[in-house]
């Protein structure tokens, strides 16, 4: 049974019912009403939600679909089993946040601090800590400033990459490697390799100042938009955003920009908000988006081989400032 109703006057939204388990159903904004999940519990363990087919698998499918589908009910899916899987995800040696509780002694009382946990979480009473500001060397003598939030925010946040990588991994471009599951610098060196056997001829690597840093709130919660319409998890990623920084004087610092490295949400937030970019470059004369005149442009002058075509591989690699 599905319910119509009017939105933002260009999409619908359409809320299935699960009538077997009586849970919140997925709730999805698109073009076409898509077939919602229903909340499902995944194995609890370090790799939970690798294993059988479960609802954010539907959502996955969903996002790979119909790329204008706008997810508007998500948070149901931050559920118990999930919040345990994020627990056991995060490194038990990892350094402690602000209130120097460690994963250790969070986790001797497991099952009480994440009942309490969902529960504020679900009645809106979840509030974001600030990041303590720690620094690690670099290899040029320079250092290197962390967020290391507490672990409670780790749990939220690893609980929520859980349900939002599936949806902007279905938007990301194949020529994007930094970050993302089953992919690291050495394919993308392994793939430039590639390309550059098979008569492409310029490699152009970029260096993006101080990119986690200087990350636009204002464009990337636009780009988040653009797929959530939960308006708890936008409010849930916005604080983390503007939860703000506790220096080692102890004094707390407003973030009005960036992405504290460290968070274990930051990664995912800067592909989204770098993925313009990887969209811009897809669609410059022969990049893989281009159109048919656009790479005509490109053909080669009679110095080349006959029947080759000028190709360009562009491999911006995101560096750490």
């Amino acid at each position: 049974m599905n319910e119509g109703g009017k939105s933002d006057g260009r999409v619908v939204p359409v809320r299935p019912v699960n009538k077997a388990a009586g849970a919140a159903a997925e709730s999805v904004e698109g073009r076409r009403p898509a077939e919602g999940n229903t909340a499902s519990k995944t194995r609890p363990g370090r790799r939970a939600g690798h294993g059988a087919p479960s609802a954010l698998d539907r959502v996955r499918e969903v996002a790979r679909r119909d790329k204008e589908a706008r997810f508007t009910a998500l948070l149901h899916h931050v559920d118990l089993d999930r919040l345990r899987a994020a627990y056991w995800a995060l490194s038990p040696k990892a350094a402690p946040g602000v209130d120097g509780v460690r994963w250790t002694a969070w986790g001797q009382d497991l099952e009480a601090n994440l009942h309490d946990l969902h529960r504020r979480l679900h009645a809106g009473r979840y509030r974001a800590r600030p990041s303590r500001r720690a620094y690690i060397p670099k290899a040029d003598g320079r250092l290197r400033p962390l967020g290391i939030a507490t672990v409670t925010d780790r749990v939220v946040q690893a609980a929520l990459k859980l349900v939002l990588e599936p949806i902007f991994e279905a938007d990301f471009l194949p020529c994007s490697y930094g970050f993302r599951p089953n992919r690291r610098a050495h394919d993308a060196v392994g793939e430039v390799r590639l390309l550059t056997s098979c008569s492409y001829e310029w490699v152009v690597e970029g260096d993006i100042k101080a990119c986690f840093d200087e990350i636009s709130h204002s464009a990337l919660m636009g780009r988040v938009r653009h797929r959530i319409g939960d308006k708890r998890v936008l409010a849930l990623i916005k604080a983390f955003l503007k939860a703000g920084i506790l220096g080692e004087d102890r004094l707390r610092r407003e973030t009005s920009t960036g992405t504290p490295q460290g968070s274990i949400l930051s990664p995912l937030l800067s592909n989204v908000a770098l993925s313009v970019l990887d969209e811009h470059i897809a669609q410059r004369p022969g990049g893989p988006q281009a159109g048919r005149v656009e790479r005509a442009k490109r053909k080669p002058s009679a110095r080349r081989s006959p029947g080759s075509w000028p190709r360009w591989a562009c491999a911006c690699r995101r560096k750490r400032p």
